[in-house]
């Protein structure tokens, strides 16, 4: 029986932990010391999302969790990330795939740049992506998803090992593009769930149009495929994430409108922040990051950022 570790305890974690048993896998969860989405996994077996079987372990201790599986399912927050591969080094010759989407904040990097950083070639590494709430796959609504790797014979193992009847795997050629595209789609999110805020839900078409085109220009810029945007890793995952009432960064825009405040990770506020680096690092303009990054940075109020968007886009800016 193949042996899964996951890394996290939130939604996103607790759902990968629920599915890897329902394909077969033998799972522990591991959560940091302290964190109380473990406690409630420990004291009630489930969360909002989701009932645990009965037969996964749950943990705070790292190594304990790192020597229990062959592949290590990572689902923390992607500011994170740098802090927990400083402590696993020490476990090296696993799988690793980040079932995570961002960007590291002050750096720009990719999420594989900051494990590579840390871990040099210790781990076999891979990335999980694509369009996917634990609200919809554990009522039975299925999906597809995609992995990618630098590694092509590993993006295709991986696909094929997890592969489900609810979640059907691709395999991408385009590390870049996927992590980019995965990663910027949180902060077209946070810009969709303004125009919901502000009832605005019929530019979100032109705003698809014009994400996908600009996020694109930025991944050819940086040595990936533009193509790859319009694949499950971004313009796929519009429907999950600019529509869908489970979507953290959309609901997170909303509140910015309403003026509620939102208690839970949009990982697509610190994205934003990077991508205005990516975007002056590579020349490529990013009109709807930088509305997005200027809004939430306090640097104008949403509808002005809005207005001044969407008189720009010409007819030009989507060739």
């Amino acid at each position: 029986m193949m042996k899964t570790t996951v890394l996290g305890s939130g939604r996103w974690a607790s759902f990968l932990a629920w599915y890897m048993d329902r394909i077969g896998s033998e799972t522990m969860l591991w959560g940091r010391p302290g964190s109380k989405t473990l406690s409630e996994l420990r004291d009630k077996r489930r969360n909002e999302y989701l009932a645990l079987p009965e037969g996964t372990g749950l943990t705070d201790d790292l190594g304990q969790a790192l020597s229990f599986g062959e592949i290590v399912l990572v689902a923390i927050s992607a500011q994170h990330l740098r802090e927990l591969c400083r402590s696993i080094k020490a476990f090296s010759g696993k799988t690793m795939l980040l079932c995570m989407k961002g960007l590291e904040r002050d750096s720009g990097l990719r999420l594989t740049q900051v494990v590579r950083q840390e871990l040099g070639a210790g781990f076999q590494l891979a990335v999980w992506a694509g369009p996917g709430h634990p609200q919809d796959f554990v009522r039975g609504i299925p999906n597809c998803m995609v992995i990618d790797s630098e590694d092509k014979n590993l993006s295709r193992e991986l696909a094929d090992t997890l592969s489900g009847p609810q979640i059907r795997f691709y395999y991408g050629e385009d590390l870049i593009g996927t992590e980019i595209g995965a990663a910027s789609k949180n902060v077209v999110g946070i810009a969709a769930g303004m125009l919901d805020g502000l009832r605005c839900g019929s530019l979100k078409g032109v705003l698809m149009a014009r994400g996908a085109r600009e996020v694109s220009r930025l991944v050819g810029a940086m040595g990936g495929n533009e193509i790859t945007v319009y694949g499950l890793c971004h313009l796929g995952d519009y429907e999950a994430t600019l529509f869908s009432p489970h979507s953290q960064n959309r609901r997170f825009g909303e509140c910015i409108i309403s003026g509620e405040h939102y208690g839970r990770l949009a990982e697509g506020v610190s994205t934003a922040h990077s991508l205005m680096r990516l975007s002056e690092r590579y020349k490529v303009e990013l009109p709807i990051c930088a509305a997005v990054s200027a809004t939430v940075a306090g640097q104008t109020n949403p509808q002005t950022a809005l207005t001044d968007l969407f008189a720009r886009i010409s007819k030009y800016e989507f060739y």
